[in-house]
């Protein structure tokens, strides 16, 4: 073990942790699904039901897996789709810094993301425990990750993406 290893799962365990409870709080704070499901609706994601349990099974799920490095190139691209998403949807039109409700966050937990699928989840993780090493490294983490994700987002937006026009002044 290295002091690279080290750091890959501060990192992974820091950004997967934090995806988790973003998820957990749509399920258990607040409105719950059904507040999610009609804030997803009034954002222009449809159905908003469906979206909340999207939202909420990904980020739980892919913040786990990606915390313990469990195909962690896979939980990486979750975490491109879900920002992506999230950063067009809700913050683009706020610039870039999150104090103004930008999409600076979201740029920071996807980039983080995928910087882990390209370097690997290192020996503290459970890629490393079940396979004996990472798994889809360098450009094939970065093309798992990063495309696989912006490609998912983009079929979502696609499919489900309908937002009410603005009305003009």
């Amino acid at each position: 073990m290295t002091s690279i290893d080290v750091g890959a799962a501060l990192l992974r365990v820091c950004l997967g942790l934090t995806m988790a409870a973003h998820g957990y709080g749509k399920l258990f704070r607040g409105g719950r699904i059904p507040g999610t499901a009609r804030w997803f609706d009034s954002i222009g994601m449809r159905p908003g039901l469906l979206q909340a349990w999207l939202a909420v099974t990904t980020e739980v799920g892919a913040g786990i897996l990606f915390a313990l490095g469990l195909l962690t190139p896979f939980a990486a691209a979750a975490f491109v789709s879900l920002m992506l998403v999230a950063a067009w949807t809700v913050h683009r039109e706020h610039g870039f810094f999150i104090a103004g409700n930008g999409w600076e966050y979201n740029l920071v937990l996807a980039v983080g993301a995928v910087a882990v699928a390209v370097g690997g989840a290192g020996r503290l993780s459970v890629d490393w425990a079940v396979f004996g090493s990472d798994i889809l490294t360098g450009w094939a983490g970065f093309v798992v990750s990063a495309v696989l994700g912006v490609g998912a987002a983009t079929a979502l937006l696609g499919a489900c993406y309908r937002p009410r026009e603005k009305a003009m002044s």
